[in-house]
């Protein structure tokens, strides 16, 4: 049975992620004994948005063209308005989304990240949630919409902003430890 302290974990962002939604998943997985690797589209730092200003940078740990969702056990989404509206304009990166939740392994998306999942094509018919602003979007790509501060499919998690984070990370923790979903079907 997997455990959270033997997980490899991929967080994909780019600059203009809503610090809170990186910066916490980051430290409370790796506080649960995660190994926990930044992916980006460029080397070096990659800087945060913090609520009404730009904040803090994070070290990228490896290109997301230069990994492979075999390496990892889960991928978290982190939101804002910027990171995943730059992210769904990347082929590499959708085409790893798509991949990683093709693996049946963990997929974790809060805010606006389910934007990555709808250019992925892996939100039709699944239960999910997102910061209101784009529940619009998320239903007219066939997902279904819930109102919670967790929705969990199959090992896709997706949570609505930063106060639903204590409840994403318990998911995220509690999906790596289950395994494989191996009766989720693929996109």
């Amino acid at each position: 049975m997997p455990t959270i302290k033997n997980a490899k974990i991929a967080i994909l962002a780019t600059d203009g992620f809503e610090q809170s939604e990186l910066m916490q998943p980051l430290e409370k997985l790796r506080a649960a004994g995660a190994e926990v690797h930044v992916l980006s589209l460029k080397a070096g730092e990659i800087k945060g948005w913090d609520e009404t200003d730009w904040g803090q940078s994070v070290k990228v740990d490896r290109l997301v063209s230069e990994a492979s969702v075999n390496d990892y056990d889960a991928l978290v989404l982190p939101g804002g308005q910027i990171n995943p509206d730059k992210l769904r304009t990347d082929a590499v990166a959708v085409k790893f989304v798509h991949d990683f939740y093709n693996t049946k392994k963990t997929l974790a998306a809060i805010c606006h990240a389910p934007w990555l999942l709808i250019e992925a094509g892996v939100i039709k018919d699944r239960d999910v949630t997102s910061f209101n602003s784009i529940k619009t979007d998320v239903v007219n790509a066939g997902g279904r919409w819930h109102d919670q501060e967790v929705v969990t499919d199959q090992a896709l998690i997706t949570s609505r902003n930063p106060n639903d984070l204590p409840a994403f990370i318990a998911k995220i923790i509690e999906e790596v430890e289950e395994g494989r979903h191996e009766d989720r079907r693929a996109a």
